[in-house]
């Protein structure tokens, strides 16, 4: 489904000769308008629902929190913000937002864009200006990636902004997406399962991040800042680097959905259905001391039986509708 509904501009002559012809043309506009308001709605709502179940599920923000809106110009902070924004007019729980970007001294980077932005919207914000472009370009040699030194820079400095602001909560704007490719990289490339996390303590102790979107699709997110025109800032330094392994992974889920349609939403309900017994973790799961007590288990080995989930149309085994719904 895309939002963004655009109009054919073309004109037929003949017909706006013609009275009649005219008026079914306009017929014709007001009702592409309705329906291009209709999808925008439907998209509004979704995303603010998706984004509310996050929050909700994984207790992300409480009443008297701080939260610090990591902002970087690109489509998802930008929504991210937006979307916590319409939240906390509505939230039973009072909270406040300030947006933080890290203006990291890239060359032609638009240092007005943001501000303006901000102010027009009556949000508080803080710009932290760090020469980290810097570092990276002299520590990292041409043609290879930068995205992993420049991310721990860019932590560091995003922790120590975070006290000095008083903030309990740090939101960043990762989505769905974005959750499976990091769970595909880290088992393709790092031989481990682990996602990328709705909520947990910063590496340092000392920090709640946060990820509200964590439900949302990339595509809402696109055609959401399509609708309301976000003035986005590519990132020149890291993320437009063509040989990324994420970007790999990000072409294979779309081979997927596009050959199999339901993969990838079964493929994120699996890391909200994790059975540590069928899986081989020793520290996840006391392998050594199982004992046969005669007394029947859920989760026990039904040996050469089939799984019913493999059996019969895709559908069986669809994920929970608050993970992928899309309608409404």
């Amino acid at each position: 489904m895309n939002a963004d509904i655009r109009l054919d501009a073309g004109t037929d002559e003949a017909a706006a000769d013609a009275p009649e012809g005219a008026g079914a043309a306009a017929d014709a506009a007001t009702r592409a308008g309705q329906k291009l308001a209709y999808e925008r709605n439907k998209l509004h709502k979704r995303l603010l629902r998706l984004t509310g179940q996050a929050i909700g599920d994984f207790g992300m923000i409480e009443d008297g929190d701080k939260v610090m809106v990591c902002l970087s110009g690109g489509k998802d902070s930008y929504a991210l913000l937006d979307l916590l924004g319409t939240l906390r007019q509505r939230a039973p729980i009072s909270f406040e937002l300030i947006a933080v970007n890290l203006d990291q001294k890239q060359p032609g980077f638009p240092e007005h864009v943001l501000p303006d932005y901000l102010r027009s919207i009556d949000v508080p914000f803080h710009i932290e200006n760090q020469d980290t472009y810097s570092i990276v370009t002299r520590v990292i040699p041409e043609g290879r990636t930068m995205c992993s030194l420049c991310s721990r820079l860019r932590r560091g400095i995003l922790y120590r902004v975070a006290d000095e602001l008083g903030a309990t909560k740090i939101a960043l704007g990762h989505h769905r997406d974005d959750i499976l490719e990091t769970f595909f990289l880290n088992m393709f490339f790092g031989g481990k399962l682990k996602g990328m996390p709705a909520k947990l303590v910063s590496d340092d102790g000392r920090h709640m991040v946060i990820r509200p979107l964590a439900y949302v699709q990339e595509c809402d997110l696109e055609d959401y800042a399509r609708w309301r025109e976000f003035p986005i800032i590519p990132c020149n330094l890291c993320g437009s680097q063509e040989n990324l392994k994420r970007r790999e992974i990000k072409q294979l889920m779309r081979e997927w959905e596009k050959r199999f349609p339901g993969r990838v939403e079964n493929i994120v309900a699996s890391l909200t259905r994790v059975v540590p017994s069928h899986l081989m973790d020793r520290e996840l799961f006391d392998f050594a001391g199982l004992r046969a007590t005669g007394e029947p288990r859920a989760d026990g080995d039904i040996a050469f039986d089939v799984d019913p989930a493999f059996e019969g149309p895709a559908a069986a085994a669809a994920p929970p509708a608050r993970l992928v719904a899309r309608n409404g």
